[in-house]
């Protein structure tokens, strides 16, 4: 059995949750005083845990891998591998001021007190940038510090901006951006390791068919090779012919940001009937 430490809730909850679903791992989510559950489908055991927690609990050994913000992993500085992004939960690690403060260039962080969650990784963007600042660890609220004088500037997550902008604040410098990812401990057993790779085939296959679609168009024969220029596929378009003849119908597999720019090409070129529909799993 291989044993998974998630987020009990917030950010990353939710959406690790229904990857591991799309996944097809059957288990019950933690509720407010559950702490860990079992998939009925696979043989994992679900930990829940506070985000800050996981690398911790996967680098003593009490869980095997976790899946945790990027920006956790590198504040704590625990000796796990990265072993896959996950491309969920995006955010920033953000300098913001206060929007009546000048602000002109990183050097302009001399000599302030800022407030952080993140004292690590603000220390080595600091002496990265031979900054000499002074760094106040609060937890929670860390937005309100200037507004209340604790501290002159702040180092935070920043997700949309509308917190910072509710507080009077403006972001300055952008140190890091972070999403979700899988975590693993050292020397894992081969028996975790080959049950971790089943997990990560499974995981691949979800992420390789997110942003991409699956298209058919009916078109003229004549108009096969100008179409199929447009539409390359994984290897090459799928072409089956209509019971109506000279009309022949085209498969293919798409990213959807590029359906959008070759739509109007397509339909110049003589695609008809055009439809696109979601891939729950891709396996290449």
């Amino acid at each position: 059995m291989i044993t998974l430490a998630i987020q009990k809730s917030g950010r990353l909850s939710e959406k690790t949750v229904k990857l591991l679903h799309e996944c097809g791992i059957a288990f019950e989510n933690g509720g407010s005083s559950k702490l860990k559950s079992k998939a009925g489908n696979f043989p994992m055991q679900i930990l829940y845990l506070r985000d800050d927690d996981i690398p911790e609990c996967v680098s003593d050994g009490i869980a095997d891998i976790g899946i945790v913000g990027e920006n956790v992993y590198l504040e704590k500085k625990r000796p796990l591998a990265i072993v896959e992004r996950l491309g969920f939960a995006r955010c920033r690690l953000s300098i913001a001021v206060p929007k009546s403060m000048e602000y002109d260039n990183v050097g302009d962080l001399n000599g302030l007190n800022i407030a952080t969650s993140y004292p690590n990784i603000l220390k080595t963007f600091l002496k990265d940038n031979k900054i000499v600042a002074n760094i106040h660890e609060i937890s929670g609220s860390v937005e309100i510090a200037p507004g209340i004088g604790l501290a002159d500037a702040i180092f935070d997550i920043v997700s949309t901006g509308s917190t910072l902008l509710s507080n009077g604040l403006r972001e300055v410098e952008t140190v890091l951006f972070s999403e979700a990812i899988l975590v693993a401990g050292e020397n894992l057993p081969e028996k975790v390791r080959k049950l971790l790779d089943k997990l990560l085939f499974r995981i691949r296959a979800v992420q390789t068919a997110r942003n991409r679609k699956y298209i058919l168009l009916n078109a003229l024969n004549e108009q096969i090779d100008e179409i199929c220029k447009l539409l390359p596929g994984m290897k090459s378009p799928t072409i089956m012919p209509l019971s109506t003849p000279g009309w022949s119908s085209l498969h293919s597999v798409i990213e959807e940001d590029e359906f959008w720019e070759k739509i109007e090409a397509l339909k110049t070129a003589g695609a008809q009937g055009i439809l696109v529909i979601p891939i729950e799993k891709m396996i290449v």
